[in-house]
């Protein structure tokens, strides 16, 4: 399925530091594939952003079934193998292309992103995952979040913004110099 790779990119950044460190993202991913594949029937194509909107639906309730349950069940994080080999799957096939020091600094620069990504506030991570991740256009995000275009295009630039500003300080923090909210916040 083509589209396993970018889902599995987007469920690790919306599953948040506290899910991540108890589930993993693949284990997510092939629970979210499996139930797509028995609730198939119910689809009724109407094109790839349908389609992809749909996936990405069962994906979110995925991971709000997790949360609830660790949540109900008070698990103790020190318990869970987590996702500390987040990346191996995807390292293992390029082994032989890296170095220890190369796949080393790959692992931080993801620690990295999806630290800066959990302290971006919940609009702006939703509307970056659905129009940089999913590939929703500025129209059909408007749509979705309920908001207008011009709303939603201003959540995109400042979430990135944001996002590349943490990244650039290298802190994990967000808020930096402040960006006028004004539009951002409609």
């Amino acid at each position: 399925m083509r589209h396993l790779p970018v889902l599995r990119g987007w469920i690790r950044l919306r599953m948040g530091a506290t899910l991540r460190t108890r589930e993993t993202a693949d284990d997510l991913v092939q629970s979210v594939a499996r139930e797509v594949l028995e609730d198939l029937s119910h689809f009724e194509w109407r094109g790839e952003a349908a389609f992809r909107h749909w996936l990405y639906s069962q994906a979110q309730t995925k991971l709000a079934e997790r949360a609830r349950f660790l949540e109900r069940a008070r698990r103790d994080p020190a318990r869970e193998a987590g996702d500390h080999d987040a990346l191996g799957s995807t390292l293992d096939c390029y082994r032989s292309l890296c170095t220890p020091s190369a796949e080393l600094a790959a692992r931080e620069a993801v620690a990295r992103i999806e630290a800066a990504f959990d302290a971006l506030p919940p609009d702006h991570k939703e509307a970056i995952t659905l129009q940089r991740l999913c590939g929703m256009g500025y129209p059909e995000l408007a749509a979705q979040l309920g908001r207008s275009e011009g709303a939603v295009r201003n959540l995109v630039y400042r979430g990135l913004a944001r996002l590349a500003l943490s990244l650039d300080r290298g802190d994990g923090e967000v808020e930096g110099p402040r960006l006028n909210r004004g539009a951002a916040g409609n």
